[in-house]
């Protein structure tokens, strides 16, 4: 059976655990997800499409999955190939009448966001509360139960992976049509990210010729208007 390379496009399936309690955080399986009180009507869930070696799964699983050929594993993250270690420095002396001039009462244990960055307030004391910045995950040990489907060979998989890294499945249409893709999303996509999408498509499939195009329901019915964004 043929072997996973960097840059080849998969669909997989996970389930990842703290490995300290034995909590499930992170599925791409919809029931597991609900049992567990983590569903998120945000997410797609089922099957996800990646090209190994792009970062869109965790460093050490992203690595993991080359060499492999597709099937069942378990595989272990030490902090490092996860979510990282506890930097010390992302542990930051915060006044507390800050919190108080924007009319929150700081407690332990509550979520905040100064600055763009998510923070956990540790403890209050003193007239100051020590917040931490890093990820929740930082320094713990990880499990996944992994399966991978397949290898992605067929062309529309491989254009649609690509999308799929910016929009979920169900925000977008893809036809190919001699040799050039169109598609036609339903969300708003900023031009940036148009201009990464295709650029990935042109570099990492044979797909050359790429026409995406934004479509606007005018009403319940069938009524709808299109306009071509590239």
């Amino acid at each position: 059976m043929t072997k996973i390379k960097k840059h080849d496009f998969v669909e997989m399936e996970y389930t990842g655990t703290v490995k300290d309690g034995n909590i499930i955080f992170d599925t791409t399986d919809e029931a597991i997800a609900k049992k567990n009180d983590i569903f998120n009507k945000e997410f797609s869930y089922g099957p996800v499409k990646i090209m190994v070696g792009n970062n869109q799964i965790l460093p050490g699983l992203d690595k993991f999955v080359e060499e492999k050929e597709p099937g069942t594993y378990k595989v272990n993250l030490s902090p490092e190939q996860g979510f990282g270690k506890k930097n010390t420095k992302l542990l930051k002396l915060i006044p507390t009448n800050i919190f108080l001039k924007q009319q929150i009462n700081p407690m332990p244990g509550l979520p905040i966001n100064m600055d763009g960055l998510n923070g956990i307030v540790k403890t209050v004391s003193g007239g100051r509360c020590i917040v931490d910045f890093n990820h929740p995950l930082a320094g713990k040990e990880l499990e996944y139960d992994l399966k991978i489907n397949k290898i992605l060979n067929d062309e529309k998989d491989k254009v649609s992976a690509i999308v799929e890294m910016q929009m979920k499945k169900e925000d977008f249409e893809l036809t190919l049509e001699n040799g050039k893709a169109i598609v036609t999303i339903k969300k708003d996509l900023k031009k940036p990210i148009r201009d990464l999408v295709v650029d990935m498509i042109k570099k990492f499939t044979a797909t050359k010729e790429i026409e995406i195009t934004k479509i606007w329901w005018l009403d319940y019915s069938s009524h709808y208007r299109k306009a071509r964004l590239f």
